[in-house]
């Protein structure tokens, strides 16, 4: 009859990649069934009894706890006299050279070290970054389960030390040539990436190399950065780093679904990087195409290709949007086609913030007062709230008139946008009423008019006629709308992003590291060349939380009396 038999370790602490090893080793054993190495914490128990390997005894959550399912009970109990051999066995691949018994050790013992990696489990993974930012240190946060609050504590801590927190929950990233945590070995090269995805991460620079291109830096934020609490912190650091860094000359930024306030915060700093920036901000709905210095991809296959055709073309970086004359700096689109102005919304929510519009894809965009412009402004003036009692914009441009009057007496505003749809039942020539107009609204210092124009050869009004008239006007007119956005985008100023501390470049140079946590990831960087130090870590207090508490209270004290 099978018999099953434990034992508890009280204290005892070992990463999972070490208690994975040993149950592997156990299950090698003769007779075994089944084995659990866990720390027994109420989730891991929970996973236990699901397998029918949960003992009676009830172990600390910082307790080793072995499990062994056996064809008879002497071979369960032969099975756990192995364990120490089995472990013996680890630490003999793994302790050819002396391991630090701190953070604070390690960096006495390898000062070069610009980052740590941190992988312990998550209460204790804060604990742990913290003291490496207060040492001076970027963090690599593998941990996960952090609190969000924690989260956002660190990386402002950070920040304001001109030090990077990637994390919690980062998977990978590439710093110097040399890839921490899961990321793939490819070749050096032109393209920088900020990512918020770490298998889009990996996906996109295997596709980069697979291309024939190289990686310069590839930045892992962490899956929470562009939420709305943490604010994208980490996202707008490393895009700093990119536009400072000279080896970078194309960047690259995913992300899981952002808060869009966040999205639009960082889509505004992209335009001000001076480089060609492929967004791919997976879930969220784009419009496609290039507006200004930005190219929007179509997934993360669509990301590498634009990424590598960029960094093929480009021989210099592009100069940012130049600002505006005096105050001018916002954008106005006055459409007579709904559509048109849908498509705009979807295009520029991002790019251009504040955008408000009668035709909003999510609340806050709502314009309460049609009648009155706020920030970007994009309206269907053939929506209800414009047509009652009066005919459809496309048969009579009075109203569009008197609104582009409106705009271009407002000193705030930069670029105006129309549409001129021709076709049966149109109006039988718009450009002769709307092209004075522009001609008239131009005469204001600083204002730009830009008009799409949609029609053929073939319609009443006559298309290259009515296109000779606009151009006429000093307008620039288009025949896309996709081509019409990019020249609004370009015609504008790109904004103000304040930019947090940078992080000095060196610490991307040629990268040396202290590990916290899975000794996989050590193994990692030293197999890539990289110097690197693994710290012997344990849980402060033995995992008991009443001590650390203690413990942390007494080191606050200390720090308290020593400050001047």
């Amino acid at each position: 009859m099978p018999a099953l038999r434990s034992e508890i370790r009280q204290g005892a602490y070992y990463d999972s990649v070490v208690l994975m090893q040993l149950q592997r080793g156990l299950l090698t054993l003769p007779g075994v069934l089944d084995a659990g190495a866990i720390m027994a914490t109420p989730v891991n128990l929970e996973l236990l009894e699901a397998s029918g390997l949960r003992p009676a005894e009830a172990p600390s959550s910082d307790d080793l706890l072995i499990v062994v399912r056996a064809e008879t009970d002497v071979a369960a109990g032969e099975a756990l006299a192995q364990v120490d051999a089995l472990l013996a066995r680890r630490r003999a691949s793994t302790d050819a050279e002396f391991r630090p018994k701190s953070l604070a050790a390690a960096t006495q013992q390898l000062p070069e070290a610009a980052w740590v990696l941190v992988s312990v489990p998550g209460r204790f993974a804060a604990g742990v970054a913290g003291d490496a930012v207060r040492l001076g240190k970027n963090v690599f946060l593998y941990s996960d389960n952090v609190p969000v609050e924690d989260e956002v504590e660190l990386k402002h801590q950070a920040a304001a030390r001109g030090l990077l927190v990637m994390g919690p929950d980062c998977g990978t990233a590439i710093i110097g040539g040399v890839g921490f945590g899961f990321a793939n070995r490819v070749r050096r090269g032109s393209i920088g990436l900020v990512a918020a995805s770490g298998t889009g991460l990996q996906a996109v620079t295997s596709a980069i190399h697979a291309l024939g291109g190289g990686v310069s830096q590839a930045i892992g934020t962490g899956g929470r950065d562009l939420h709305a609490e943490v604010g994208g912190l980490t996202a707008l650091q490393a895009l700093d780093v990119l536009r400072r860094d000279p080896s970078t000359k194309v960047i690259v930024v995913i992300s899981k679904p952002p808060a869009p306030e966040v999205a639009g915060r960082l889509v505004g700093a992209a335009r001000q990087t001076g480089k060609p920036v492929v967004l791919d901000l997976i879930g969220e709905p784009s419009f496609g195409g290039r507006l200004g210095n930005l190219h929007f991809a179509a997934g993360l296959e669509d990301t590498a290709e634009i990424a590598m055709g960029l960094s093929a073309s480009i021989s210099s970086s592009p100069s940012p949007p130049a600002p505006s004359a005096g105050h001018a700096r916002y954008f106005r689109a006055l459409f007579s086609g709904g559509t048109l102005a849908y498509e705009s919304v979807l295009a520029l929510q991002y790019v251009l913030t504040p955008l408000a519009t009668n035709v909003p894809l999510r609340p806050d965009q709502r314009l309460y007062d049609p009648l009155k412009s706020r920030g970007h402004t994009i309206l269907d003036l053939g929506a209800d709230d414009f047509t009652v009692g009066r005919l459809h914009p496309m048969i009579d441009n009075d109203l569009r008139l008197r609104r582009l009057r409106q705009e271009a007496a407002d000193p705030e505003t930069a670029v105006i946008l129309l549409d001129v749809v021709l076709g049966e039942g149109a109006h039988t020539d718009p450009a002769s009423e709307i092209a004075p107009a522009i001609a008239e609204a131009l005469g204001r210092p600083g204002l730009t008019v830009v008009v799409v124009l949609v029609g053929t050869e073939e319609d009443p009004q006559g298309l290259d006629s009515q296109r000779e008239v606009l151009l006429a006007s000093g307008a620039l007119v288009f025949s896309g709308l996709r081509q019409a956005l990019a020249a609004v985008v370009e015609q504008l100023p790109a904004g103000e992003t304040v930019w947090p501390s940078p992080v000095p470049l060196e610490s991307f140079a040629s990268p040396a590291a202290i590990n916290v946590g899975l000794e996989t990831f050590f193994d990692s960087l030293v197999a890539q060349g990289a110097a690197a130090l693994h710290v012997d870590w344990r849980p402060p207090a033995g995992g008991d939380e009443r001590l650390m508490g203690i413990l942390a209270k007494m080191k606050s004290s200390g720090k308290a009396s020593q400050a001047p």
